[in-house]
Protein backbone atom coordinates (compact mmCIF):
# COMPACT_ATOMS: atom_id res chain seq x y z
CA UNK A 1 0.00 0.00 0.00
CA UNK A 2 1.07 3.06 -1.09
CA UNK A 3 0.59 6.08 1.48
CA UNK A 4 0.28 9.46 -0.09
CA UNK A 5 1.75 12.96 1.97
CA UNK A 6 0.13 15.51 1.71
CA UNK A 7 2.04 19.28 1.31
CA UNK A 8 1.26 20.33 4.78
CA UNK A 9 3.82 17.65 6.01
CA UNK A 10 6.79 19.42 4.20
CA UNK A 11 9.24 21.18 7.44
CA UNK A 12 11.56 24.05 6.04
CA UNK A 13 14.82 24.25 8.76
CA UNK A 14 16.44 27.11 6.49
CA UNK A 15 14.38 30.30 8.43
CA UNK A 16 17.69 30.98 10.25
CA UNK A 17 19.78 32.18 7.63
CA UNK A 18 17.27 33.74 6.12
CA UNK A 19 16.80 36.01 8.99
CA UNK A 20 20.41 36.68 9.49
CA UNK A 21 20.18 37.69 5.55
CA UNK A 22 17.08 39.81 5.55
CA UNK A 23 19.24 41.56 9.32
CA UNK A 24 22.57 41.88 7.04
CA UNK A 25 20.77 43.48 3.97
CA UNK A 26 18.62 46.02 6.49
CA UNK A 27 22.10 46.32 7.92
CA UNK A 28 24.03 47.58 4.76
CA UNK A 29 20.56 49.17 3.51
CA UNK A 30 21.05 51.78 6.61
CA UNK A 31 25.03 51.71 6.31
CA UNK A 32 24.60 52.78 2.48
CA UNK A 33 21.92 55.44 2.81
CA UNK A 34 23.54 56.87 5.47
CA UNK A 35 26.28 57.61 2.91
CA UNK A 36 24.19 59.31 0.04
CA UNK A 37 22.95 63.12 0.46
CA UNK A 38 19.46 61.46 0.87
CA UNK A 39 18.40 62.20 -3.00
CA UNK A 40 15.43 59.70 -4.26
CA UNK A 41 17.85 58.17 -6.87
CA UNK A 42 20.79 58.20 -4.05
CA UNK A 43 18.76 56.03 -1.70
CA UNK A 44 17.43 53.94 -4.53
CA UNK A 45 21.44 53.41 -5.50
CA UNK A 46 22.08 52.78 -2.02
CA UNK A 47 19.39 49.88 -1.86
CA UNK A 48 20.35 48.13 -4.55
CA UNK A 49 24.41 48.47 -3.47
CA UNK A 50 22.68 46.65 -0.15
CA UNK A 51 21.28 43.94 -2.41
CA UNK A 52 25.11 42.70 -4.32
CA UNK A 53 27.12 44.14 -1.45
CA UNK A 54 28.02 40.30 -0.66
CA UNK A 55 29.52 39.84 -4.57
CA UNK A 56 31.88 42.40 -3.77
CA UNK A 57 32.86 40.97 -0.79
CA UNK A 58 33.44 37.69 -2.27
CA UNK A 59 35.56 38.91 -5.24
CA UNK A 60 37.62 40.86 -3.36
CA UNK A 61 38.58 37.71 -1.10
CA UNK A 62 38.87 35.75 -3.93
CA UNK A 63 41.75 38.68 -5.16
CA UNK A 64 43.36 38.65 -1.63
CA UNK A 65 43.79 34.83 -1.90
CA UNK A 66 44.81 35.04 -5.19
CA UNK A 67 42.25 32.52 -6.93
Amino acid sequence: MVKVRSKSEKIARDGSVGFFMFLAYIGAAIYFISQSNGGFWEVILGLLQAAVWPVYVIFHVLLLLGA
